[in-house]
């Protein structure tokens, strides 16, 4: 699939130092993180919401789960709803459902990345397919993708 290479090429011309990581098909960012070996505070997923009929993106850790009314607070929105996957598809033409990359390809579309994210260190991202991340560091990330921040998330305590 030609996101990795979106991915890489993006990064390649912002000149932020990354590392590629292969692992087995893993299609939650949980799994991700346990076929990376790390916590999943520190791998990062994105979930795709209608707000108002306008698609957003959502950028959360992979230990924590979205609260849709504390999203449409956040953004003004009197309907806010999960993105189906045909939704998706049509707005996220190059990624594998479930390994949308994030980093602020799509035209029109809102970030929002739930503050807490932030951290200082590496962050694991999904590269579009569901056997690649990327690891790099945060602030790289944080400044290439300047999303917009807020709190709409709670622990997921299904995730371990």
């Amino acid at each position: 699939m030609a996101t990795a290479t979106w991915v890489r090429e993006e990064l390649d011309q912002r000149g932020i130092r990354y590392e590629e990581l292969h692992h087995p098909d893993a299609y939650t960012a949980q799994g991700v993180a346990q076929q990376e070996h790390v916590s999943g505070h520190r791998v990062a997923k994105v979930v795709g919401v209608m707000a108002d009929g306008r698609p957003v993106e959502l950028i959360l850790p992979a230990s924590r789960r979205v609260v849709l009314n504390r999203v449409g607070k956040l953004l003004g929105a009197d309907d806010v709803r999960l993105a189906c996957e045909a939704e998706l598809g049509r707005i996220f033409l190059d990624c594998e459902t479930g390994a949308l990359a994030p980093l602020r390809r799509w035209k029109d579309v809102v970030v929002l990345m739930d503050a807490s994210l932030s951290s200082a260190g590496n962050l694991v991202i999904p590269a579009g397919t569901d056997e690649q991340a990327i690891r790099l560091d945060f602030q790289d990330w944080f400044a290439r993708v300047n999303p917009g921040v807020g709190f709409f998330t709670e622990p997921d305590h299904g995730a371990s």
